[in-house]
């Protein structure tokens, strides 16, 4: 399952949360702005920069601010 971290008012992290829903792919939101933790590896993959959405798959691999398509093809790899 991936994780997605957001953020509530994200509206780039709403539309793939939608797009993922409509391709059946399963993921779970961690919002970095209520988990201090999240916040820091989103930065730390990001150069810093607290970048949303940032999905994180289950090989421990993360792209940042991904298309439905980047996520689908990423997850073919795996």
């Amino acid at each position: 399952m991936l994780t997605m971290y957001s953020t509530s008012w994200c509206g780039y992290c709403h539309r793939l949360m939608s797009q993922l829903d409509r391709e059946g792919i399963g993921y779970r939101v961690v919002d970095i702005e209520h988990d201090p933790a999240a916040a820091e590896f989103v930065m730390n993959v990001n150069g810093g920069n607290q970048t949303v959405p940032t999905v994180r798959f289950t090989d421990g691999s993360a792209l940042a601010n991904p298309t439905l398509i980047q996520v689908e093809q990423h997850l073919a790899t795996l």
